[in-house]
């Protein structure tokens, strides 16, 4: 087998680097536009939620990050887990992330779901079907351990910070020894 010169090594080297950024920069984008939209928004059918208390453990841990499924009200069942956005108390306008215990329909047909969390001793108040936003369909370990590790100051700067300045210090040096290299070839 032949080697790669450098000139393809290159090539093949800033395809990667372009991949690796547009992937960065959609998952930020989606991150973003779900936050700022308080949720409002999904992919595909789909939303990200990130575990805030310990009342899923231990199935779910703090910082954990799921991924939801906007789904059929009529499909969900007893057992699944749901994330919804509260409405009373200290649930208000905050995403929730359940499992439903028990499920009614009101006069009107529409679903009223029964959740509590695995660790909670009370169930929540009363999830109506507009609530839902879906039922969590996976946990996503790298992002979770990722998250976990960035939610730190100390994670944060060197995961994010230096990572950045590492990028954006080798273009600009890589943009200046090809700009010598040009140079000293016309001499």
């Amino acid at each position: 087998m032949k080697k790669l010169n450098d000139k393809t090594k290159k090539i093949i080297k800033r395809v990667f680097d372009i991949v690796i950024a547009i992937f960065v920069v959609l998952f930020l984008v989606v991150v973003c536009l779900q936050r700022f939209s308080g949720n409002k928004i999904s992919f595909f059918n789909y939303r990200m939620f990130v575990v805030a208390s310990g009342s899923m453990e231990p199935k779910y841990q703090i910082g954990d990050v799921l991924i939801a499924r906007n789904t059929d009200k009529s499909n969900i069942k007893v057992g699944d887990t749901i994330s919804y956005l509260g409405r009373k108390g200290d649930l208000d306008n905050k995403v929730i992330t359940h499992q439903v215990v028990s499920i009614e329909k009101d006069t009107d047909g529409k679903y009223l779901f029964h959740t509590k969390g695995l660790s909670n001793v009370i169930e929540d108040p009363i999830v109506y079907q507009d609530q839902v936003f879906g039922v969590v369909k996976h946990k996503m370990v790298l992002l979770s351990f990722v998250y976990k590790i960035v939610g730190k100051p100390i994670g944060m700067f060197l995961f994010v910070i230096l990572p950045i300045f590492y990028i954006i210090g080798s273009e600009i040096i890589g943009v200046m020894l090809e700009k010598e290299e040009k140079r000293r070839n016309k001499e």
